[in-house]
């Protein structure tokens, strides 16, 4: 069966609001869809205490949500809504049906998924979608910690357990396709996280030379190199490291990497550690940007604002900022739309 055959007949109208109750085992098969994008319509609260792996939020009863939906979702994208018993999301799964989108609910919601024993996560997530459809889920876990899901596929973005709030990739992931890590400091580089999310003869893991060299393997990547994951993922390591005086030991230039990524059109870069470097300016068509904020390790926020305003990605989400302030950063980037995450 085709991948959209399977998904109209798990998605096909079976109640009175035009979308389709599914219990936890169809839903969980649903989900597996690579089409298909996982919206949780609890309070942030809610969401934030747990949620269904690879799920954002929005607030069924947000005097915008429709709207808000409408603006950040394709129509050509099946959505699987859930909420904490099932009643809002399926609120919610009729309402959306009356704007053209295909749409299936989960039956019982939050606590039948739980109560079958089934994984949850705690990290907030932002979906993003390809020029084709296809959500690219990204969870923020923590400071320069970013996982990926993308048609099914994990990849892994300077897995740190023991930094910050404690991570257990054992516990709380399922084995990468791929790792890539940006560079050798204890925020980015953790050797047990690596090994954790590693599945013997399956899992990549690409870095720098500097880490391949210390863990014995690795594909290596210098700046201006290019890669091609699974699932025709383009990968390009693009240069990251200080400029100014007094903080270029921190990461010298052209030892680390940025990665850019390439999925189905949509473009992600992921800055690492980094200034407002002038190679910058030579990208192109970015989608999202991940932006480090911490000086003196990585920028301020006035380079900030100026890596953004050359740049010119869509969507900026700064991360890694530690202690900095970045209260004043949306106002400064007026037109751009900014996303404050917790991401220290």
């Amino acid at each position: 069966m085709s991948l959209i055959a399977f998904l109209l007949s798990l998605f096909s109208s079976a109640s009175d609001g035009g979308y389709k109750d599914l219990d936890v085992t169809a839903f969980e098969e649903a989900v597996s869809g690579s089409k298909v994008a996982v919206l949780d319509v609890r309070t942030a609260d809610e969401y934030a205490a747990g949620h269904l792996p690879w799920a954002s939020n929005l607030d069924w009863y947000a005097k915008d949500f429709v709207e808000q939906v409408s603006a950040s979702y394709p129509k050509e994208t099946p959505l699987a809504l859930y909420c904490r018993s099932g009643r809002r999301s399926a609120e919610a799964a009729a309402r959306l049906v009356k704007e053209g989108f295909t749409v299936c609910n989960l039956k019982g919601g939050y606590l039948a998924w739980t109560g079958a024993g089934k994984r949850t996560s705690a990290y907030a997530v932002e979906t993003f979608f390809t020029r084709e459809g296809f959500p690219v889920a990204v969870a923020l876990v923590k400071h320069g910690t970013l996982a990926l899901c993308y048609k099914g596929r994990r990849l892994h973005i300077d897995p740190v357990g023991a930094y910050g709030k404690a991570t257990d990739y054992a516990v709380e992931f399922p084995k990468a396709d791929a790792i890539l890590v940006t560079h050798e400091h204890g925020d980015h580089f953790d050797r047990d996280a690596i090994a954790a999310l590693t599945q013997e003869g399956k899992t990549e893991l690409v870095t720098n030379a500097r880490c391949a060299e210390m863990l014995g393997y690795g594909t290596v990547m210098a700046n201006g190199d290019r890669h091609t994951l699974p699932d025709e993922v383009l990968l390009e390591a693009v240069p990251a490291y200080n400029h100014t005086e007094g903080r270029t030991q921190f990461h010298p230039k052209g030892r680390d990497n940025g990665f850019v990524l390439t999925l189905d059109g949509l473009r992600i870069y992921v800055a690492g550690d980094t200034e407002d470097i002038p190679e910058m300016a030579k990208l192109k068509d970015i989608d999202v940007a991940f932006l480090p904020v911490n000086q003196p390790y990585t920028m301020t926020v006035e380079q900030c604002v100026r890596a953004a305003r050359a740049i010119g990605p869509k969507v900026l989400i700064p991360y890694h900022f530690s202690n900095t302030d970045l209260s004043g950063l949306p106002a400064r980037l007026e037109g751009m739309d900014v996303r404050l995450r917790d991401m220290r």
